[in-house]
């Protein structure tokens, strides 16, 4: 088991792995994910296994259930205790997104993930994750 710096939420069945640095957005856009349907699994510290080629993330229980609300504090919510990824979301400037990525995919544990670069500022952020959530359930049909 590997513990990240990342925030996790199941969006239609698929986990998405939000990195960043301290202060991006990460549970920014965790929370607008959860106001569309999404459930939290973890927020700002992820545990992460691999089993049978299977990347899945978890809550450390000292942190499960709880979300930090920047201007409020730390605050309960439903959760999920873990959760397979499907879809590593990193957040970073849109001055540094380029249009057309050469790759949409990336490595966590050895295992290549669907992969999106994002501003999380931009208002369209959380539904850009859908989005793709919704085409990775589209292409395993």
């Amino acid at each position: 088991m590997t513990l990240v710096h990342a925030t996790c939420v199941s969006v239609a069945g698929i986990g998405v792995l939000i990195r960043g640095p301290s202060g991006a957005g990460k549970s920014d856009l965790a929370l607008r994910l959860i106001d569309g349907g999404g459930i939290l699994v973890s927020d700002d510290y992820c545990d992460i296994t691999v089993q049978d080629g299977l990347v899945s993330v978890s809550t450390p229980k000292a942190i499960a259930g709880k979300m930090e609300i920047r201007g409020h504090g730390i605050t309960d919510v439903a959760f999920r205790a873990n959760t397979p990824i499907g879809l590593v979301v990193d957040l970073m400037n849109k001055e540094n997104i380029p249009r057309l990525p050469e790759s949409q995919t990336c490595i966590v544990e050895d295992v290549v993930l669907a992969h999106l670069l994002i501003d999380p500022d931009t208002p369209s952020a959380a539904a850009k994750v859908r989005l793709i959530i919704e085409s990775l359930h589209t292409n395993a049909l």
